[in-house]
């Protein structure tokens, strides 16, 4: 590999040269390049979504891949492409294999191409499992602010799934100015909700930590309450824990029975997209045979054309665009080359004359 080094004077990232090239960045080059940038990553996502918005991305439908002899896992296609500034194609090729967990491994595992927005070549292949979760807590975090003005700020936070995106989004949330009196965890797992306890109390939280035995606590005594679940199927049903009208993070998206979406504001992210797939939106639309449930997008909320009333429970529910993936990863692969760490793979595209 070659490694590129930037110029003295630190120029801004080239697009790709024409003259195709092809570069691998790691997982702890991705870390290296969004730690700390709680800030600026949320301003990334806000600023795709607005695109999105307006119309200058695409995004089809994700594929699924399943298996019949492995029917808890799947591999999920994210194809799409993103204009404005950002300018690149490509796709993300992310597997859930829950499995893994007892194994000692992490459950989901990614990679991202991105492709050239002008000549369609992919340059670079990312590890994508960090941009996956990056891209989901800052979509969290820009949801739980837009959702909460109006209403007094949630200053009890309640975590239901305490595995690796549940810690992404407490870091985002705590990233961006959050901070609460108490958290909650609750997890069907005992050792998960204690090694996410001893989490929180290893970053010195200020709030106080208490692990809930069932759902039902967790949800009343808590304002804002993130859903990060590996649940294949509705499991919440009571409309009457929602009685305060807290906002909902709802990004596992199959948490919540319908009854309960049809008593909130429910904000999603795509509302094609999100309306497949067994998600509790869909459910609800093949129960009611209608999507007048639906309020609007986050991106309308943050514009001011969907106002989120306080005296009803806010969720929103974000099916994951790969317009977002894009974004994190092109942030990714330009923080890479100022750094200078950039790992291109010679001779990585061998035929490169049309006729030799």
């Amino acid at each position: 590999m070659t490694t590129v080094r930037p110029t003295p004077s630190r120029p801004a990232p080239p697009e790709p040269s024409p003259t195709p090239s092809f570069a691998v960045i790691s997982g702890a080059q991705v870390h290296r390049a969004l730690q700390g940038r709680e800030k600026e990553l949320v301003e990334v996502i806000e600023a795709t979504y607005r695109l999105h918005g307006a119309g200058e991305s695409v995004n089809p439908p994700s594929s699924f891949l399943r298996f019949p002899d492995r029917p808890s896992s799947r591999i999920i296609a994210l194809p799409a492409s993103v204009g404005g500034e950002t300018r690149v194609d490509g796709m993300k090729w992310i597997s859930s294999f829950p499995p893994n967990v007892a194994a000692g491994i992490p459950r989901a595992s990614a990679v991202l191409i991105l492709n050239d927005y002008d000549t369609g070549y992919p340059f670079a292949c990312l590890e994508s499992s960090i941009i996956s979760a990056t891209r989901t807590a800052a979509s969290a975090a820009s949801a739980a602010e837009r959702l909460s003005h109006g209403r007094p700020r949630p200053t009890r936070v309640g975590f239901f799934g305490a595995g690796l995106i549940a810690r992404y989004i407490h870091t985002f949330l705590e990233g961006t100015g959050w901070s609460f009196d108490e958290i909650g965890v609750h997890d069907l797992s005992a050792e998960s909700a204690a090694g996410f306890r001893l989490y929180l109390e290893q970053c010195r939280t200020a709030g106080r930590v208490t692990v809930h035995h069932s759902a039902e606590e967790l949800i009343r005594s808590s304002d804002l309450v993130v859903f990060a679940t590996v649940a294949p199927a509705p499991h919440v049903h009571e409309v009457s824990w929602f009685g305060h009208h807290p906002v909902v993070v709802h990004v596992s998206l199959r948490d919540l029975a319908p009854q309960v979406l049809l008593a909130s504001t429910n904000i999603v992210d795509d509302i094609e997209h999100c309306l497949r797939a067994g998600t509790s939106t869909h459910l609800t639309e093949q129960l009611t045979g209608n999507r007048e449930f639906l309020h609007g997008t986050l991106d309308e909320v943050m514009a001011g054309r969907v106002a989120v009333p306080a005296d009803r429970t806010a969720v929103f529910s974000p099916f994951g665009l790969g317009v977002l993936d894009l974004a994190v990863g092109k942030y990714v692969y330009d923080e890479v080359v100022r750094s200078g760490e950039l790992q291109v793979v010679d001779g990585f595209f061998h035929e490169l004359r049309r006729y030799g």
